[in-house]
């Protein structure tokens, strides 16, 4: 069941912010199946200066920022999982089998796509892709843990 994008702002569903908020809009979401999002390449963020990386990859995104996109949007998903918990915390677990293909440049479109493949006891495996003009420029496995919002004594 597709689900209205309007309600997954990446700005009220991740605690991200510049510099570190990767996603600027969730495109598409599928309940419990899949979520697209945009994420644009501009040359001004602080992860593309040459100041961070010298030699042939200068200015283009790191590869591992590009899964972080991944990551990112994978909270649109995951709260169509955990629907009723609020507050919900996603740790990170792990990236496997991990394939670059490219380079984002500024000026790029990123086209971000994830796909659940299991759930379980709270343990989310999400397959990723990102696209530029649509050739495959990153793919990648990657295992999340959900636990529910942490409870604070009154």
């Amino acid at each position: 069941m597709l689900l209205d994008p309007a309600r997954f702002n990446p700005l009220t569903l991740l605690p991200h912010r510049y510099p570190f908020l990767l996603l600027d809009r969730i495109t598409e979401v599928d309940a419990g199946k899949s979520a697209k999002g945009i994420k644009n390449v501009t040359g001004g963020e602080w992860c593309m200066g040459e100041r961070m990386i010298s030699g042939d990859t200068a200015g283009d995104m790191p590869h591992l920022l590009i899964v972080e996109s991944l990551a990112q949007l994978s909270a649109a998903l995951f709260a169509t999982l955990m629907e009723g918990s609020e507050g919900a915390v996603g740790y990170f677990m792990g990236i496997d089998r991990m394939r670059c293909r490219g380079r984002a440049r500024p000026g790029d479109v990123l086209h971000l796509a994830i796909t659940l493949t299991q759930f379980r006891r709270g343990v989310c495996k999400v397959r990723g892709e990102a696209r530029v003009d649509g050739a495959l420029l990153l793919r990648a496995n990657l295992t999340t843990i959900l636990r529910a919002a942490p409870v604070t004594a009154a």
